[in-house]
């Protein structure tokens, strides 16, 4: 899988999370996403940065361009050392929460994205990677 453009924004604060969802916004559509998946992409950047701020304090989303030849799209990682996850399946069910929320953070993310990949540990923080892949029409 060959990368394009690539870049790393830090998360450390509420104003991080609007410069990631600018960011992502900005090469999503650059990279030839439509509107809808555009609003997609920023949508899951939005809460998985958020994710980062409220649950670790500080961490990092890198984002790079994709090309396999036969597709194209963007990649997103978020990653963070903070508290991590003791159960990844039961973070990833609609509703479960933490935080007292509506518990569509993670499992929102993936249905938005086409592909998702957790690591996690307790203790040892957080790496999620998403993709999303340009539709041929």
């Amino acid at each position: 899988m060959n990368s394009g453009r690539e870049g790393e924004v830090s998360i450390r604060s509420e104003s991080d999370i609007v410069q990631a969802r600018k960011l992502v916004r900005s090469v999503a559509a650059e990279a030839g996403l439509g509107v809808t998946d555009v609003t997609r992409v920023v949508t899951a950047a939005s809460e998985l940065t958020r994710n980062i701020f409220h649950y670790a304090g500080e961490g990092t989303m890198t984002w790079r361009t994709l090309n396999t030849g036969a597709r194209s799209g963007i990649e997103l990682v978020f990653e963070d050392r903070g508290p991590g996850i003791s159960n990844i399946d039961q973070a990833m069910e609609r509703g479960y929460s933490t935080r007292g929320g509506l518990g569509l953070g993670l499992p929102g993310a993936k249905r938005l994205m086409d592909e998702m990949e957790i690591k996690s540990a307790p203790g040892q923080g957080t790496k999620i990677v998403v993709r999303k892949w340009l539709r041929r029409v």
